[in-house]
């Protein structure tokens, strides 16, 4: 990492956000999807699982021979077969990373593993020293970290760093945590972990946040967990993922950008690729965001109200903390409806080249508030009718 406040966006879209129902994307997709990522400037792109199908393993060494630029990983579970698969996978990566994964907490141990705290141990060990023999970057996680006995998290953190882990991502798997506890967690392993901060007081081991957002905390963790000293931050293009899903790149990308006061870290996303790289994705899967999804959006930069449109147009940033511009989107939204005043109403006719007197604008918004309180959207045809009754106004062209 170049500086101490640098961070590393990890995106697991093609891995973590497919997993989710209505997400599969096929070969070229993923393909584009991954360069489209690439012009970004993630640093870190996860391409997949590569045991978990054929075509998610050739989907891997496809993109790691063709994308340039981020560091490409596979997922892999704690199993040398899983291991030697992701290896394979990424063997033509310029840069590549092995990530290898092992449950944590009680619950998963007894009643999905069904192994005790010491084998999980011995695993996670031997797991992360296989994949350094394949790959000099292994990153380990121990899943349903934030619901593990915090004294066991230290001692499987403890030994993947001792078996050669170079970064150890701490995955709020379920969505379970707030972000005061998630802060404290990263703040117990700097503490309590030996060889995560060397002697001369910089990370050896990069600490990582992984969040789902169960309960619409992912990205307000994720912050937590940077403002804590993690250093990378897993994320997917519109928060896709498992469930409701993960913490949305472009959120925390645009809070690094407009909250610099509290969060004085550098990153390598190109902010203005954002709505492009949403609106891929978008194009690749069976749905799109919300449109009151935080900056990509259709509503992220539109304004109906006529208090909020009279503020927009003396000044945007009385309702606006970032242009639409700054992250890809084309321009801000004056939408006429129910809400909107009279001033927009005349611009828009002066726009469609009608200059209205006072008395004729007061009229046709009069018109024009009934038709809104019928009709859910107004179009300029729409407007072009209202004048039809008052044969006065005539077009100034």
């Amino acid at each position: 990492m170049s500086s101490p406040n640098q961070i590393v966006f990890f995106d697991t879209t093609l891995r973590d956000g497919e997993q989710s129902p209505g997400c599969t994307m096929h070969h070229d997709e993923k393909l584009r999807m991954a360069h489209q990522l690439a012009n970004l400037g993630v640093d870190v792109l996860e391409a997949g699982f590569a045991i978990a199908s054929q075509g998610d393993s050739d989907s891997i060494r496809m993109i790691a021979r063709e994308v340039r630029g981020p560091r490409i990983a596979s997922l892999a579970r704690c199993k040398r077969e899983d291991i030697e698969a992701a290896a394979r996978s990424i063997e033509p990566a310029d840069k590549a990373r092995i990530h290898t994964f092992l449950a944590s907490s009680d619950l998963h141990l007894e009643a999905k593993l069904k192994i005790t705290r010491s084998e999980a141990l011995h695993q996670a060990a031997e797991s992360v020293r296989l994949a350094r023999t394949f790959a000099d970057d292994v990153e380990f996680s121990a899943e349903d970290a934030t619901r593990t006995d915090p004294d066991f998290l230290v001692e499987i953190v403890t030994v993947a760093v001792q078996a050669g882990a170079t970064t150890i991502n701490i995955p709020d798997t379920v969505g379970y945590t707030t972000p005061d506890e998630y802060a404290a967690t990263f703040r117990m392993l700097f503490a309590k972990v030996p060889g995560i901060v060397g002697p001369d007081g910089k990370d050896n081991v990069i600490l990582s946040t992984h969040c789902h957002n169960d309960l619409g905390m992912a990205v307000a963790n994720t912050l937590a967990g940077i403002q804590a000293g993690a250093r990378q931050a897993e994320c997917t293009i519109n928060g896709v993922g498992e469930r409701a899903g993960n913490a949305a790149l472009e959120e925390i990308a645009a809070a690094l950008m407009v909250r610099r006061d509290k969060l004085p870290y550098t990153n390598n996303i190109k902010l203005n690729q954002l709505f492009p790289t949403s609106q891929m994705l978008a194009e690749f899967i069976s749905f799109g965001c919300s449109p009151n999804k935080a900056v990509v959006g259709a509503n992220a930069f539109a304004h109906e109200s006529g208090i909020h449109q009279h503020g927009m147009m003396a000044n945007p940033l009385t309702y606006e903390i970032m242009t639409p511009e700054s992250v890809g989107v084309p321009a801000t939204n004056m939408v006429l409806g129910k809400h909107s005043g009279r001033r927009l109403l005349e611009q828009r006719l002066t726009e469609l080249g009608h200059k209205l007197t006072r008395a004729q604008l007061d009229d046709v918004y009069h018109r024009f508030t009934e038709l809104a309180d019928r009709k859910k959207s107004i179009y300029d045809q729409d407007l072009l009718g209202l004048l039809q009754p008052d044969k006065s106004i005539v077009p100034t062209h």
